[in-house]
């Protein structure tokens, strides 16, 4: 594990022996294997067939020509409900940045803000704002075709919810008493797995991490660094040691304040 791989790429290397002591090293030998694949696809496959480049292009058009600021992402399995936390560390930590890789200003909008929850729980809790919000939200759903359980009756539930999700967020659905009305046109992205294999969530998050890579650099900035995590824990060592003291000398009446309430 290399000093100048960001935390948020380093599951594929050492760093991922959690992940081999949780799944086997047979499991995350395929993990890296649908990695790989995708890796393969991204390098040689035609731009207007290759997935991340085209999701990395619609990225880009959503958020400079229609100024959608943030993105939401549901994954209608209870395996993947913490795949949003994951994507908004990969994306908004890469490619939340204000300056180029030059280090000059950017006079446009970068990353956008990624949040979610597991879809079931997503339906009765901001999908409201996504169908008849004011802001446009572009939503992107996870689904498992195949159940990796046998609860009769439960899998097909769960991906009518989601079919049916899509369908209304594009087609809407006209009520002149206002309250009831669906406008449509809300755009979604829908990605199928077929089962939930390590090969597939491997290729899956590859996938997102060459997604977020081709996004930084149409916008010109460097995926691959984080200084905006660094201020904050250099500001820390010197608050620390203030907590015990409750020396508030040099800082700001904020910051003072505040100390002076939490110190001991």
């Amino acid at each position: 594990f290399w000093d100048w791989v960001g935390g948020r790429y380093s599951l594929w290397s050492a760093i991922g022996l959690p992940i081999a002591l949780a799944i086997g090293a047979d499991g995350f030998r395929r993990l890296l294997a649908g990695a790989h694949a995708m890796d393969e696809h991204f390098r040689t496959a035609p731009l207007a067939r290759n997935l991340p480049v085209r999701l990395g292009l619609l990225d880009v058009w959503y958020r400079n020509f229609h100024r959608f600021t943030s993105r939401s992402i549901a994954p209608y399995h209870s395996a993947l409900k913490r795949v949003p936390a994951y994507l908004q560390q990969l994306e908004m930590e890469s490619n939340g940045k204000q300056v180029d890789a030059g280090g000059q200003p950017v006079a446009f909008g970068t990353s956008p803000v990624l949040w979610g929850e597991p879809g079931t729980n997503g339906q009765h809790a901001y999908f409201q704002m996504l169908h008849q919000g004011t802001d446009v939200i572009p939503l992107e759903f996870m689904a498992v075709r195949d159940a990796s359980h046998d609860l009769d009756g439960h899998h097909p539930k769960l991906l009518a919810n989601a079919l049916a999700q899509a369908q209304a967020l594009m087609v809407g659905k006209l009520d002149e008493g206002g309250h009831k009305n669906f406008p449509g046109n809300r755009p979604s992205t829908f990605f199928v797995l077929h089962k939930l294999t390590p090969e597939a969530l491997g290729a899956f998050l590859a996938m997102y991490e060459h997604r977020v890579f081709t996004s930084g650099a149409l916008w010109g900035i460097n995926s691959f660094d984080q200084w905006g995590v660094e201020l904050g824990k250099v500001l820390a060592r010197d608050i620390e040691p203030r907590l015990a003291s409750g020396d508030v000398t040099g800082l700001d009446a904020s910051t003072a304040g505040l100390l002076k309430r939490l110190s001991a």
